[in-house]
């Protein structure tokens, strides 16, 4: 067997039905025992949250503040899977996908929230005074010494994971989606190329891998404060544009609303009937492409996020962990279902003019495609190539933190930060190799290692869920309604 198929093969095996069925039974299990809070206080939560943003929020030395904190998390969050992964999962699982996506983060809400909750109270200072925390702390703080090992686990996978899914995966759709602009424009990116690894590749792919390099660059070397400073800009211009581009989609189909949810809840259950013909979409295939890409999306479970939420200056756990429930309510509820209404609407619209392959592989040309018909194509394919390459940036430089933080764990806590230029250096080299190569299998091994990060922060999630239980019980008893 072939390297590539072997890594397909532990990517299927790593993403089947015993890690979907964890991360779901998580987040179940949690919001038993809380009481459901993300339904609960959901209105608290909002209004503690994206209700204090222009409340003058202020950070010391080696923090950044609560919002910025949620940004760099959203950076995260809100990438190429929000686009490409999105419509990957309603082609291939058809579009009751779009139901299982919405279930998994409405329980993805209080998994994200107990991570962010046990992040704070259990994070240190680093030698250089930054706050520092997420699974390999509260599993080492809060589970003991002998459970060191599994934090060991989480960092090994947490740093090699950031070269896939938080760099090669998204320059490269950013290379690819701003030459699908150009020649949309009329010009010829084919025109210039150059040959890597046995493969023509345009000249326009390297530039743009360069000059994300030099931008990811200076933010990460500026230091948490630099990249919460960046994200807070970033996230909320990124998310507004393509929201509002989205909508506009959105309307001008607005008469095709009522079909495009009868296909969502038809096909949570019954794919083929959704569509109206045999297209031989299994009930599993459509459950696990919905539950997959939504935690794929916003990372509810999977530990990277509390990593950037440890750096916040608040000091109360709950209060931190309620961003958590905005951040998923944010990425998939809002972003995810945008992305979705647009695909179908489109389809319902256009037919099989848009091209779709039930059954198959979808991603961002897909959208571009949905936003082309109303849109046009120019305008279509530059929204999706400025949306995308935001999206991915801002999942760059916060997956450049993660992995550097995962790196220093591995190292220990005198030589982390000291070391830690050699991996953000190596990080900034994979961009431009990234933007050039054909990175199918780069997919396979980055979809692998993310979901290897997810086992050993369940079971901190699980073992710990105690405390959780008893911080939540504690805060809101003290008149916080």
């Amino acid at each position: 067997m072939s390297i590539p198929a072997i890594i397909t093969a532990i990517d299927g095996w790593v993403w089947g039905p015993v890690l979907l069925v964890l991360l779901a039974g998580t987040g179940v299990y949690l919001s038993i025992r809380m009481g459901f809070p993300q339904f609960r206080k959901f209105g608290y939560a909002m209004k503690n949250t994206i209700g204090k943003v222009f409340s003058g929020q202020k950070a010391g030395e080696g923090e950044v503040t609560p919002f910025q904190a949620v940004t760099t998390a959203l950076a995260a969050t809100v990438g190429t899977g929000n686009i490409a992964g999105v419509t990957g999962a309603i082609v291939a699982g058809g579009p009751g996908a779009v139901f299982w996506m919405w279930l998994c983060a409405l329980f993805g809400m209080c998994t994200k929230y107990a991570e962010v909750l046990l992040a704070v109270k259990y994070r240190e200072r680093n030698d250089k005074g930054d706050w520092v925390g997420g699974p390999m702390y509260y599993i080492k703080n809060g589970l003991g010494k002998k459970w060191t090992w599994l934090g060991v686990l989480f960092c090994i996978f947490g740093a090699l994971a950031a070269f896939g899914i938080g760099n090669m995966t998204q320059i490269n759709s950013i290379a690819g989606s701003i030459n699908g602009m150009i020649d949309s424009f009329g010009g010829n990116t084919g025109a210039a190329t150059l040959t890597l690894a046995g493969q023509v590749v345009p000249v326009s792919s390297l530039v743009v891998g360069l000059i994300v390099m030099v931008i990811v660059g200076l933010v990460l070397f500026g230091g948490i404060k630099r990249i919460g400073s960046v994200t807070e800009k970033l996230v909320p211009v990124m998310a507004v544009i393509y929201i509002l581009f989205g909508l506009i989609v959105i309307f001008a189909n607005i008469k095709y609303i009522p079909a495009t949810f009868a296909m969502i809840f038809k096909g949570a259950f019954n794919a083929d009937a959704a569509l109206g013909g045999a297209f031989g979409i299994m009930i599993m295939t459509t459950i696990q492409k919905g539950v997959g890409r939504g935690v794929f999306s916003n990372e509810a479970g999977m530990g990277s996020a509390p990593m950037a939420h440890a750096a916040t200056s608040e000091t109360e756990p709950v209060k931190q962990g309620l961003y958590g429930i905005f951040e998923v309510f944010m990425d998939t509820i809002v972003i995810c279902t945008l992305t979705s209404l647009i695909v179908l609407t489109s389809y319902c619209r256009a037919g099989a003019e848009l091209g779709v392959e039930w059954g198959g592989n979808g991603g961002a040309p897909l959208v571009q495609a949905a936003m082309s018909v109303v849109l046009g194509g120019k305008v279509g394919s530059t929204i999706i190539a400025v949306g995308l390459s935001l999206f991915a940036l801002s999942t760059i430089i916060s997956w450049s933190l993660y992995g550097t933080r995962c790196f220093e764990y591995l190292c220990g806590p005198k030589m982390g930060t000291k070391l830690s230029i050699i991996y953000k250096v190596l990080f900034l080299l994979v961009l431009p190799i990234g933007s050039m190569l054909e990175i199918g299998v780069v997919w396979d091994l980055a979809d692998a290692l993310n979901g290897m990060m997810a086992f050993p922060n369940l079971v901190a999630l699980l073992a710990l869920s105690g405390v959780i239980v008893k911080s939540t019980k504690e805060y809101f008893a003290k008149d916080h309604l």
